[in-house]
C-alpha cells in the first residue's frame, strides 16, 4: 500500500474519532445541564398552583427564563436581599404570577383550563456556566361536585332484585374514577343481585379527580321496593287483586244488560205511541182494598171498562182482569 494512502486513512480515522468525542461532550454537558424528570402539577381552577424550583441562597442566580406554549416571564434577583424582579413577557399572565425571594418558586394564580401544559424554567447561576433546565406538567381540574346514581335494568325473580347503578358527574371531566363502597369494586357501574335479607345495605359511589372527591349514596329499600313485602303480605295483595277482578267481571255485564234492557224499553214505548190498538192484547191489573168486617156480598167489586176503552169490534181483544184484595183491619164497613 503506498505511503500517501496510509497517511490519509490515518488522517480520516482521527478526524472521524474527533466527532465521536465531541458528540459525546456535548451530551454529557446537557444531561449535566438539564433535569429530565417532568414534575406533574396539580391546579385547581381559579385558585393557585406552585412550581418548586427550591433555589439555594448560595447558588446566586443570574437569571431565570420561563415559558410555555410560548414566553411567560424572566427573573432577576432582587438588589440587596430585596424581592427578586419579574418581567411578565405575555398578556395572558398579567398580574397572575409571584416568585418567592426565598427558593424562586413560581406561583400562578386565578388558574384557567387552558394554562395546562408543559412549563420550562431556564436557570442560570453564577457559579455555573451551564443552564439548568426543569421541566413541569400543569393539569388544572374543577373540584367535583355530588355525583349522581342511576339505575336501570331493574329484573326481579325469585324475590331477587337485579339491578345496575350508574355514577356520573353533571361536566364531563378528565381524569376521573369512581369507587363502591361497601362493595369495593372500582369503576362507575356496578352490578347488585339484591335479596330482602340484606335490604338495609347502603351503596356508596365515590368520584375522585386528582385534586378532590365526592360521593353519593343509595339504599337497597329504594332499589328493590317491590321485593321488600313479606310473602304473606303478597300472597294477601295478590288475593285482593283477584277479588277486585271478580268484582269487576260481575258487575260489567250486569251494568251492559241494564243499558240494553233500558234501550229496548225506550224503543217499545215508542212503538206503542205509534199503534195504540196494540194496547188491546195486554192484561189489566186492577188493585182493590176492602175490610174484613164487610159483608161477602159487599165484597164483590168489579172494574168496569168504560166503552170508549173497548177496541172496536173489528178485533177481538182478550182482556184479562185481575183483582187483588186486601183486607184492612182499620175499615169496619164500607
Amino acid at each position: 500500500m503506498p505511503c500517501c494512502v496510509q497517511k490519509f486513512i490515518v488522517k480520516t480515522m482521527a478526524h472521524h474519532h474527533l466527532w465521536i468525542l465531541l458528540f459525546c461532550l456535548q451530551t454529557c454537558l446537557e444531561a449535566a445541564g438539564s433535569d429530565t424528570d417532568i414534575f406533574i402539577v396539580n391546579g385547581i381552577l381559579g385558585e393557585s398552583a406552585t412550581f418548586p424550583l427550591n433555589i439555594q441562597p448560595s447558588q446566586k442566580v443570574t437569571i431565570i427564563s420561563w415559558h410555555s406554549k410560548t414566553s411567560v416571564a424572566f427573573v432577576k434577583p432582587g438588589n440587596f436581599g430585596e424581592e427578586p424582579i419579574v418581567t411578565i413577557t405575555h398578556q395572558n399572565y398579567h398580574e397572575r404570577i409571584s416568585v418567592s425571594g426565598q427558593n424562586y418558586n413560581l406561583e400562578l394564580r386565578n388558574l384557567r383550563i387552558e394554562d395546562s401544559g408543559i412549563y420550562k424554567a431556564d436557570i442560570n447561576v453564577e457559579t455555573s456556566k451551564v443552564t439548568t433546565t426543569r421541566s413541569y406538567n400543569l393539569q388544572v381540574y374543577r373540584r367535583l361536585e355530588k355525583p349522581k346514581i342511576t339505575q336501570s335494568f331493574v329484573t326481579s325473580v325469585n324475590s331477587t332484585c337485579n339491578v345496575t347503578l350508574m355514577c356520573s358527574v353533571d361536566k364531563e371531566e378528565k381524569n376521573v374514577t369512581y369507587s363502591w363502597s361497601p362493595r369495593g369494586e372500582e369503576g362507575n357501574v356496578l352490578q347488585i343481585f339484591q335479596t330482602p335479607d340484606n335490604q338495609e345495605e347502603t351503596y356508596t359511589c365515590t368520584a375522585w379527580n386528582p385534586v378532590s372527591n365526592n360521593s353519593d349514596s343509595i339504599s337497597a329499600q329504594q332499589l328493590c321496593a317491590d321485593i321488600t313485602m313479606t310473602p304473606h303480605t303478597r300472597h294477601t295483595g295478590l288475593m285482593s287483586g283477584l277479588a277486585v277482578l271478580s268484582v269487576l267481571i260481575v258487575i260489567l255485564p250486569s251494568v251492559v244488560l241494564f243499558l240494553l234492557c233500558k234501550k229496548g224499553e225506550g224503543s217499545f214505548l215508542k212503538n206503542f205511541s205509534k199503534n195504540p190498538d196494540a194496547s188491546s192484547k195486554k192484561t189489566i191489573y186492577t188493585y182493590i182494598t176492602v175490610s174484613r168486617n164487610t159483608q161477602p156480598a159487599e165484597s164483590r167489586i168489579y172494574d168496569e171498562i168504560p166503552q170508549s176503552k173497548v177496541l172496536p169490534t173489528k178485533e177481538e181483544p182478550v182482556n184479562t182482569i185481575y183483582s187483588i184484595m186486601q183486607y184492612s183491619d182499620k175499615v169496619k164497613s164500607v
